[in-house]
């Protein structure tokens, strides 16, 4: 059941998701869009407020809740079902053994970048069976950030996930519509709206290189309170030539 927002909610997440969208055009008239859900707080608010959204914006679009089971036992995902289908959907989900493929066969000691890889290819081919030509990720603004961080301490480059991203293998565009969103917003927005939260069951959880990136981004911005946004600001307008490009 969706529940109606308060003004702030309306002016911290409603507001900057929506301007988002309409600002690159991430949804369109017509569009099949499917929704990536772990459980976690990002991707559920993310279909919460795209179900809202549905109702203002000045064009009709699709909403596909697409699920995956990474093979972990004890895993129970009928919360997650239970929320969606208050949300008014069905939730779809694929059954998949990741966790066997990177734990117990590759044995990986930094597991998380071929599990991301395995869970994004069947994500889309999933969605592409669905018939849907959007896929919707929840990454919020304090992920771009930790992504920049990431690939400048540990990769030696400068960059960051784009709003979209067509994929042309699939034929599918991902999209990332809440962007402007802080992640203090979103724990508040799922606290307040009791929006259920599926622990993830991986060993590497909360011991990855994310987590440390996660760590220094909330002890800058304690010093430097408006880091996420002169962060934005400064992601929507790079100067190329502000860099020591060689030309080759």
């Amino acid at each position: 059941m969706i529940l109606p927002l308060s003004n702030s909610d309306k002016k911290r997440l409603l507001t900057p998701i929506k301007k988002t969208i309409l600002q690159y055009k991430m949804i369109e008239d017509g569009d099949r869009v499917a929704i990536g859900l772990s459980g976690g707080k990002d991707s559920s608010t993310l279909l919460y407020l795209l179900t809202l959204l549905r109702r203002q914006l000045p064009f009709d679009f699709e909403l596909i809740p697409i699920s995956l089971s990474l093979g972990f036992k004890d895993f129970d995902i009928s919360p997650l079902k239970t929320f969606v289908e208050e949300l008014g959907h069905e939730l779809y989900l694929k059954e998949t053994n990741i966790s066997q493929i990177v734990f117990e066969y590759k044995q990986e000691k930094n597991p998380c970048s071929l599990c991301a890889n395995l869970r994004r290819g069947i994500l889309f081919e999933y969605a592409a069976s669905l018939n849907c030509n959007k896929l919707a990720y929840g990454h919020h603004l304090d992920d771009g950030i930790e992504t920049f961080l990431m690939n400048l301490i540990y990769g030696g480059k400068l960059g960051v996930f784009k709003p979209m991203t067509h994929m042309d293998r699939s034929n599918i565009t991902l999209i990332r519509p809440m962007l402007a969103i802080e992640e203090k917003t979103i724990k508040q927005f799922v606290k307040s709206k009791n929006i259920p939260v599926i622990h993830n069951p991986c060993p590497a959880n909360k011991n990855t290189k994310r987590e440390e990136m996660k760590e220094l981004v909330n002890n800058l911005s304690m010093k430097y309170p408006d880091l996420r946004k002169n962060f934005m600001t400064g992601a929507m307008n790079v100067q190329e030539e502000d860099f020591w490009k060689i030309n080759r």
